[in-house]
């Protein structure tokens, strides 16, 4: 007997338009050809794409032709499913080039790593009939931690009475995380703020999106370290400062190229130029990725160190009587 998908669609999505309903995919690896209203099917399982997702950046919506936001026909439940896609580019640190690339298998080898554990998004990884090895992924209900925070109303000395201990605390937990993925012998491999969402209800920090591979020998786990000081960076800031924001700041002028990120030269990293009521003590855990530094961390539980304590010297929420 032939599959009718369009029965089959109808069956489990009756509101669907039936003139919309595309094609049956088995074999996934021209991701780019698949669109709104194909159905996927992996194993048993049947999941109409909806859309292709995308992340903002700069300002700019940038498509991941390769991450589809569907619904499982069987369940009616949302998911997205990250198609195998191969990338390769080279980063820099300092004078250090790293290659890295996409891996679907690392990812899978994670997702499995990570179950049950909240402080990281969930999912499973399934084959194609062509082999092609597919990620399942929930979704987050939430915020990125970065648009939280910069969304957040009043001015940054505001933000630091109020807010900050509470930013640091899930900043802590979501360090705790990737020091187990580093403990296990795995890396993230694309550490960045919006790689990291607040959920809704529990206000649980998550990180997402673990394909990125790299080779870096000197030291495995630098690229992770540099993101994680990226993401403090911004957690303590509000914002990233550029000389674009600062230039009319008071402490501009004070501002010398040492401040800067190792990394990223345009974004200050010695806050205090700006903000000197922010503690030195975590003026200084930043200022291990500034350009000047001569000591940059090896490990998490290093840069943890130096954090964890920083806690007891930003303003707490006063308790209601």
């Amino acid at each position: 007997m032939d599959f009718d998908l369009r029965e089959f669609v109808h069956r489990h999505q009756p509101n669907f338009p039936i003139r919309r309903i595309g094609r049956l995919v088995t074999d996934t690896t021209d991701f780019t050809s698949i669109g709104y209203g194909d159905v996927i099917r992996l194993g048993d399982v049947h999941y109409l794409v909806l859309r292709d997702e995308a992340e903002r950046r700069f300002s700019i919506e940038d498509f991941k032709f390769w991450v589809k936001r569907c619904t499982t026909l069987e369940t009616r439940q949302p998911a997205i499913l990250k198609l195998v896609f191969h990338e390769e580019f080279t980063q820099r640190i300092g004078p250090l080039s790293i290659r890295s690339f996409r891996s679907e298998t690392k990812e899978a080898r994670i997702l499995d790593l990570v179950r049950d554990d909240p402080r990281f998004m969930q999912g499973f990884s399934l084959r194609d009939e062509a082999g092609n090895l597919v990620r399942v992924l929930d979704i987050i209900r939430g915020k990125r931690l970065d648009m939280a925070i910069y969304n957040l109303p009043g001015t940054h000395r505001e933000y630091f009475d109020t807010d900050l201990y509470a930013m640091l605390v899930r900043f802590i937990s979501a360090c705790e995380a990737i020091k187990f993925l580093h403990d296990n012998g795995e890396r993230h491999g694309d550490v960045r703020r919006d790689h990291l969402w607040l959920e809704s209800g529990t206000g649980t920090a998550r990180w997402i999106d673990f394909d990125y591979a790299y080779e870096a020998h000197a030291n495995p786990y630098a690229l992770d370290l540099f993101g994680l000081g990226n993401v403090l960076l911004f957690i303590t800031g509000k914002q990233i400062f550029t000389p674009r924001e600062f230039a009319h700041m008071d402490g501009a002028d004070r501002i010398v190229e040492d401040d800067h990120s190792l990394i990223f030269r345009n974004r200050l990293v010695n806050l205090r130029r700006l903000f000197p009521y922010i503690p030195e003590e975590l003026n200084r855990v930043l200022m291990h990725f500034a350009a000047g530094s001569e000591v940059f961390y090896e490990t998490v539980d290093e840069f943890l160190t130096d954090l964890r304590p920083c806690l007891d010297l930003v303003p707490q929420p006063k308790e209601e009587a």
